[in-house]
């Protein structure tokens, strides 16, 4: 099968033929018809993470969004045939420890992260193997495409546990999203569905034009406009909720003051090589505003039900936010074009 490889970071991924994944035991292969490409891809890319012990090794599959069919199955597996068309989370869970026996597999003690480790290749590839397959993969419903399940895969269910599971967002809530990228206007719609006035905060026009387009009910340039007082001009006192989604020292900061008294701020984006992991944060002001500080990652399995269920019932349209399908070879350039933040939406690869 055709897979891209990292084999120095920042340099062209390596495309060419790999042996065919069989399944674990307890595990499936499934076809890859579609898969996002997303920042955390350019982290891996850039050899971010060594920080926290975390800095994806050469020579790995890259690819952690993908959607298929399942075309073969494990003799320990009950719950997946052959068949069945699936969504894979990027957070996969063995199933068995206490994290996902209680519904955050997410987080699992023992857990795998899909394209960001040798055991667990990726699905910038033709096929790829999914351990504990009755845990981990999510079926998909008739009315999803391949395509808008990839752009599900990671942005949206990523924005809608940050949002609801993680921040616990409520009709009515002023919400600012700091950073219109993928999972930053996944997080704007999502918003917005769930009854939200939303505030998307981005220096990029284009990024923030689809904003308005996905339901923001301003926008602001913080190249030209200090978002912090706008979002609390606009507010009347600062955000209920706001989502860093991009991770830079400056996001994070103004996610978090942007709040008023008893917000909740959700962190999403991963730092840069400038950051290293840590960002230094108004402390003494949270606690004599009892502001929360949530981190968030993907979501379990089990939440993707609730998050078809929105979507159904909202009408909301993944496959909006898609601004360009690829190839596999194309991958190499798109992670380029990210360094310079040249990219907006969500990119998928459907040629794979």
């Amino acid at each position: 099968m055709r897979a891209a490889i990292l084999r120095e970071y920042g340099e062209p991924l390596e495309v060419r033929e790999l042996p065919t994944p069989e399944p674990a035991p307890d595990g499936a292969v499934v076809a890859v018809e579609a898969c996002g490409l997303c920042r955390s891809d350019w982290h891996a890319w850039q050899g971010h993470g060594e920080w926290n012990d975390d800095r994806v090794p050469r020579g790995q599959v890259l690819g952690h969004e993908p959607a298929g069919t399942v075309l073969v199955v494990g003799p320990d597996v009950d719950r997946v045939a052959e068949g069945d068309r699936v969504v894979v989370p990027f957070s996969l869970g063995d199933g068995t420890c206490h994290n996902c026996r209680s519904g955050h597999g997410n987080v699992c003690s023992n857990g795998l992260a899909l394209g960001f480790e040798p055991a667990a290749p990726g699905a910038f590839a033709e096929q790829v193997a999914v351990p504990a397959a009755d845990h981990n993969l999510v079926a998909l419903p008739e009315t999803l495409t391949a395509r808008d399940a990839a752009v599900l895969g990671c942005r949206y269910m990523t924005a809608y546990h940050a949002l609801v599971d993680r921040a616990g967002l409520d009709g009515g809530d002023w919400l600012a999203v700091h950073g219109c990228g993928g999972v930053g206007l996944s997080a704007v719609q999502l918003g917005t569905a769930l009854g939200a006035r939303v505030l998307a905060v981005d220096p990029d026009e284009v990024a923030r034009e689809r904003a308005r387009s996905l339901g923001a009910s301003a926008t602001i340039d913080p190249g030209n406009t200090d978002p912090v007082a706008a979002i609390q001009a606009r507010t009347g006192g600062g955000a209920d909720i706001s989502v860093d989604a991009l991770g830079i020292a400056e996001t994070c900061r103004n996610s978090v003051r942007c709040l008023r008294e008893r917000g909740t701020h959700a962190q999403v984006g991963l730092t840069t090589d400038r950051e290293r992991g840590e960002v230094p944060l108004p402390t003494d002001w949270m606690t004599r505003w009892e502001i929360t500080f949530v981190g968030s990652r993907g979501m379990p399995p089990v939440g993707y039900d609730d998050l078809f269920d929105l979507v159904t019932a909202t009408g909301i349209d993944p496959g909006g936010l898609v601004a360009r399908e690829l190839s596999l070879d194309a991958v190499s350039d798109r992670l380029a074009a990210m360094s310079g933040f040249d990219t907006d939406g969500v990119e998928v690869l459907t040629g794979i």
